[in-house]
């Protein structure tokens, strides 16, 4: 089952046709997988604190319909693969029943300096629990 993050939309993040901006989609996206390490118990700030950074390293993204003002959109994120180095995470907005914008993103860890690494090991088992 995927993890689910609720968001609603704001007036500021509109485009000039009322429409949820495409950037701010991306963004939505990225707290739904914040989120779904919050609920690992991981935290960006303590993975770093291990030397280790989750970074993307490719966004498919494709709109279906647009989200508007006041909108209470759900972000669902499942993890689709696991690697020692990288993972991949499947995911789509809602809004009710119907999906507004689906998106594919492949992670890699990384060191602070920016160099590929194993996940740590506990993050790696949840990710590999998690994968769907």
């Amino acid at each position: 089952m995927p993890h689910s993050t609720p968001i609603s939309v704001r007036f500021y993040e509109l485009d000039p046709y009322r429409h949820l901006n495409h950037s701010v989609y991306v963004q939505y996206f990225e707290v739904g997988r914040i989120d779904l390490f919050a609920s690992f118990g991981w935290t960006l700030t303590g993975m770093a604190e291990l030397g280790a950074n989750i970074v993307v390293s490719e966004i498919t993204t494709r709109f279906i319909a647009p989200a508007v003002e006041a909108d209470q959109l759900v972000v669902e994120t499942r993890v689709a693969e696991v690697k020692r180095v990288s993972a991949v995470f499947e995911q789509r907005i809602l809004r009710g029943e119907e999906v507004l914008a689906t998106q594919i993103v492949t992670t890699a860890c990384v060191n602070l300096e920016g160099r590929p690494i194993r996940f740590p090991d506990e993050l790696h088992a949840a990710l590999l629990e998690d994968l769907a």
